[in-house]
């Protein structure tokens, strides 16, 4: 039955079409050249919208497949090259905003132990309290960078994609140019991740001074007070 409707749909279009090219024909006699390009506009405004091809065109010699096809993997390649370059862009955003914010605690915790034997407790606890709100700032920024990362790494492997495409298309100049845009971006994304490492180990160099420096303030407190409590008679000398 669907076989039969389809049959039908056809017939119709066809006798349709046969109408429409009789009508072009006879007013194609006094006026040949106008018409002629408007049939050859309306067969292929017909063609595009049967679902054949998605890409606009003016001209049927343009119509071939493989001009189809390169045209189509051009703007694949484009729309991916921008999506890589957005997502590089916000990638070293939040790994420069995730070094400054690492840099910043390690002030906050170098700063802190400088002072340690100065600070009355209410002081030691506001300086704590900035302490714990800046490593907060450190995690956050760090699943920020996570995120934008795998983000990043699809729009690489969305641009490799393109780029095989584009070169088994025939579009050469395509596909050099979105592997050049890969090349550029694990570039700028490497030199960025220089400074996040380098923070990074800053960091555990600060923490593990902040353990030793703790550590000798809490002895050293300790020692103090024993001597308090000491009677005085064994602080004599005999």
């Amino acid at each position: 039955m669907a076989v039969l409707k389809r049959g039908l749909f056809y017939f119709s279009f066809l006798r349709s079409s046969t109408r429409v090219l009789l009508s072009v024909k006879r007013l194609a006699v006094r006026k040949p050249g106008k018409w002629t390009n408007t049939l050859y506009t309306s067969i292929a405004s017909l063609t595009v919208a049967g679902g054949l091809c998605a890409v606009p065109f003016k001209q049927v010699e343009n119509l071939s497949h493989d001009s189809l096809i390169r045209r189509a993997v051009s703007l694949a390649t484009d729309s991916s090259s921008t999506f890589l370059s957005q997502t590089t862009l916000a990638f070293i955003d939040a790994i420069t905003e995730y070094s400054k914010a690492v840099h910043t605690l390690i002030a906050l915790q170098r700063r802190y132990l400088s002072s340690l034997e100065k600070l009355t407790p209410a002081e030691e606890d506001t300086v704590w309290q900035v302490i714990i709100g800046q490593r907060a700032e450190v995690t956050e920024r760090r699943d920020q960078c996570r995120r934008f990362e795998s983000a990043w790494f699809s729009a690489v492997k969305l641009c490799e994609t393109a780029a095989e495409a584009a070169y088994t298309s025939g579009a050469e100049h395509a596909s050099i140019t979105v592997r050049t845009n890969i090349q550029v971006a694990q570039s700028q994304v490497d030199e960025a991740r220089k400074l996040s490492v380098d923070a990074e180990k800053m960091l555990i160099e600060s923490e593990v001074m902040e353990i030793e420096r703790m550590a000798q303030y809490a002895a050293s407190v300790e020692n103090n007070n024993e001597q308090e409590e000491m009677p005085e008679a064994y602080l004599r000398e005999d």
